[in-house]
This record gives structure tokens, sequence and C-alpha cells, in this order.
């Protein structure tokens, strides 16, 4: 059982976000700390971890995961409403303002899209359901069509606008991504209608149905709360957009699928995507580090994927690396060096630990 509840210490960052939040005058930086603090402090102090659980095929099936992963969506919604009740009853500094929005936007990206784009991959109605209700409430509900359709298409070659090009900065790749994104989006929406012959303007586009619902949400608040608790609601969302993009940038980093002479591209597999073991990282991020085998397999669920040996390994966690990122000559120096001529992630395999 505790082996299977390890992957609550993801909600801590709500917990501490909301502490934030409660508290700003003396700990309204205390999720960002918490973040990319303390968090990639541990990391580089613990030694990456490749093992997988032995029972994998019947963890496979344990609905605790499953539960785990549903309890995000009320605790994205309370945490937001609680931050847009905080800030609309009271006055604070600008300095505990940006502290506040900050600890709601990481909650948006760690757990309203990191949550969505696992359950996004299921079947279910109801996890598909809860999956575009998470991406509704960061204002990034383009993502539920893009990412299953587009992204793990076309990852590791020029037609992913979220597979970043080696040499190129997070910064130009926050703009290839953001919009590339939303208007790959929009063109596989339109696509997906006129094979059903069915009508753009219609409850069948579910592109238009999102655009309408995340409208509705900002204009709601403006009225009800006032329009600066909608900019902040937008704030916090864009900093959760920019996590999971930032989070894009590295996944993928340099890698490419080879192109045959008919101009095919190679399968997905292992080496198409960058890994990182660190425990602490993969239960926080419910294995999105294990980000290899998930695009080999995405339908496979977080709790059973594995490690293997010709995945390409970070250097360092998540959190970590995505504030390497943030300094484009560090990165470089970083990262190139781990990537063949021919656009393969090298992986340098560290050594299994037992969990």
């Amino acid at each position: 059982m505790i082996d299977r509840l390890k992957y609550l210490c993801g909600y801590s960052i709500p917990l501490v976000a909301l502490a934030s939040i409660a508290f700003p005058e003396h700990f309204a930086y205390g999720a960002l700390i918490y973040a990319f603090g303390i968090i990639p402090f541990i990391e580089l102090l613990a030694k990456p971890n490749a093992t997988i659980r032995p029972d994998a095929e019947s963890a496979a099936s344990d609905r605790i995961y499953d539960i785990m992963l549903m309890l995000g969506l009320p605790v994205q919604l309370f945490t937001l409403a609680f931050f847009l009740y905080q800030t609309s009853t009271a006055e604070f500094s600008v300095l505990q303002l940006i502290g506040m929005t900050s600890a709601a936007g990481i909650v948006c990206g760690v757990i309203g899209i990191n949550i969505a784009h696992e359950l996004g991959h299921r079947s279910g109605k109801l996890e598909q359901f809860v999956a575009q209700c998470l991406l509704l409430s960061t204002q990034y509900a383009h993502f539920f069509v893009e990412h299953n359709h587009g992204h793990h298409r076309y990852v590791a070659t020029p037609l992913d606008p979220a597979t970043a090009r080696k040499g190129q900065s997070l910064y130009a790749f926050w703009i290839q991504s953001l919009f590339g994104s939303y208007r790959s989006a929009w063109r596989i929406q339109r696509n997906t209608l006129k094979k059903k012959n069915q009508s753009f303007i219609s409850l069948h586009n579910n592109m238009l149905l999102y655009l309408l619902i995340q409208l509705a949400t900002i204009f709601s608040l403006g009225i009800f709360l006032g329009w600066f608790s909608a900019v902040l609601y937008l704030s916090a969302s864009l900093i959760g957009i920019i996590l999971l993009e930032t989070i894009n940038y590295i996944e993928h980093y340099g890698l490419l699928r080879k192109q045959n002479a008919s101009g095919n591209y190679e399968r997905v597999v292992h080496g198409h995507s960058w890994n990182a073991d660190y425990p602490l990282g993969r239960m926080m991020l419910f294995e999105l580090t294990r980000h290899s085998d998930h695009h080999y397999k995405a339908s496979k669920k977080y709790q059973v994927l594995e490690s293997y040996t010709d995945a390409p390994q970070l250097p360092a966690g998540y959190p970590a690396m995505m504030l390497l990122s943030l300094v484009p000559p560090l990165w470089f120096a970083v990262m190139d060096a781990r990537i063949s001529e021919n656009g393969e992630g090298l992986s340098q395999r560290l050594p299994h630990h037992i969990a």
C-alpha cells in the first residue's frame, strides 16, 4: 500500500501552494522555493532509480492509481477558487501577488496540465472528461486535441511544433510551440470534422466549444469578481502553460527520427525522448519523467512505465533541467554534447538502483 500511495507526494505541491496563498505575508514564495529550490536540491543528492514494480501487470489494473489522478480535479479547482477568493477580498503588495500567482500557476502546471496529460491518453469517457475539465481550468484545452493526435504522431520531426530543435533556445521554442500547437489543434479538428462530414460550426467542434467555455470563464470572472481577478487567473494559467512548454522543450530537445527515401519517418522508439529516473521527480509528476516509454506506448499507464537502456538520460531531474534551460548557453553546453550527429540522444545509462 505504501508503495502505491507514494504518488500522493505529488499533492505536496498544491499543499505548499495553498500555504503560499493563505499566508502571503510570510510564505508567498514558498511554492516557488519548494518546486525549484528544495526539490531539485534533493534530486541532486538522490541516485536515479531505473527499476520498476515487479508486479507491473497487476499494478496496471489497480484502481488506486486512477483515484490518485482523479483527485487532481477537485484539488486544482479548489486551489484556483481559493486563490481568486483571497486576491479579490483583501489587498496585497505587488510582491505578494506575484508569489501567490506563481503558486497557483505551479499547481496549474503540475496538477492541472500534467494530470490531464495522463488522463487524456485513457480510453474511458470519465477520464477524458476529467482531463478536459483540468485543461479548461488552465485555458489550455486545445492540448487535448493536439497532443494526442498531433504531437504523438509527429514527435521528433520538423512537423511537430512541440519538439525543440538542436540549438534552439527555450524562448524561441515557447513561441514555436505555443502558436504552432494551437494552429495544429484547429487543423486536426477541421480535418476530423471533414472526414465525418460534420459541420465546422456545430457541437461536434471541440475546439470551438473549448474556446467558448474558456472565454465564458474569463468574462464570468471579470463580471463577478472584477477584471483584476480575471487577469490574475490568466496569469496563473500562463505560468502553468509555460511550465508545460518548458517540459516539452527538455523532453525532446534535439532528437530526430530518421526519414526514408519515400519521406516516411521511422517509428517512435525510446531514443526519441529524454528520460529522468530520479525517484522524487518520478513520483511527484506521476512518472512523466519516464517519457521515452510513454511515447513508445502512449496507452501505458503511468505506474508501469519503464526505463530502457536505449533511452537517453537527462543529467538531472526535471526541475533542475528547467532552471538550466532558462540560460541557453549553459543548456547548449550541457545538452548538445549528449546528442549524436544524426540527432539521436546518447543514453549515457546510469546504474540501476534498488527502489
